[in-house]
Formats: structure tokens, C-alpha cells, sequence
């Protein structure tokens, strides 16, 4: 392996781990990388108390990892159908240029 890819993997390495050790401990219940929706009804709870939801959620996952698995598989189904597109498109480029 050449030097200037260990160099990279260590940066990569650096790069992920740095955030996650400056910002440890910090908030008290979702940590510092908490998600937006707690963020945003604890302020709208702030501004206005009196403040009742227009609807409530059909269905809550039952738990924490339930709801990750169904954003990260969310997440799996929209890279699988842009790589799609992309390696589409891109076959097709290729069999006309031949």
C-alpha cells in the first residue's frame, strides 16, 4: 500500500473520529448531534406554550433503533435508485459512442 493512502485513510480516520471526541458528553438527553424535530418543538413550545399540534403521528416505531433502520433503509432505497439512473444513463452514453 503506497504512503499516500495510509496519509488518506488516516485522515479519513481523523476526520470522523474528531467531531465525536470534541462533542462528547455534551446535551443532556440526545447529545450534541441530536435530530432537528426535538430542536424545533422545544422552541415552538418556547415561543408559544399554548401551542396544540395540527395532527398527531399515525404510528411511532417502537424504538430508537426501529426508527434508525427505517431511515437508514430509506436512505438505502434513494442511493439504489440514483446509482440506478446514473449507471443507466451512463450505459446508454457508452453503447451510442461505440
Amino acid at each position: 500500500m503506497e504512503f499516500k493512502h495510509v496519509l488518506m485513510i488516516l485522515g479519513v480516520i481523523i476526520l470522523t473520529l474528531a467531531p465525536l471526541i470534541m462533542y462528547s458528553g455534551l446535551g443532556e438527553d440526545e447529545g450534541y448531534f441530536g435530530g432537528a424535530d426535538g430542536a424545533a418543538g422545544d422552541l415552538i413550545m418556547e415561543i408559544s406554550p399554548n401551542y396544540e399540534p395540527w395532527f398527531q403521528p399515525f404510528w411511532e416505531p417502537p424504538s430508537g433503533e426501529i426508527e434508525s433502520l427505517l431511515f437508514a433503509l430509506q436512505a438505502a432505497i434513494g442511493a439504489i435508485i440514483i446509482g440506478y439512473f446514473f449507471g443507466y444513463n451512463k450505459a446508454k452514453y457508452d453503447a451510442k459512442n461505440q
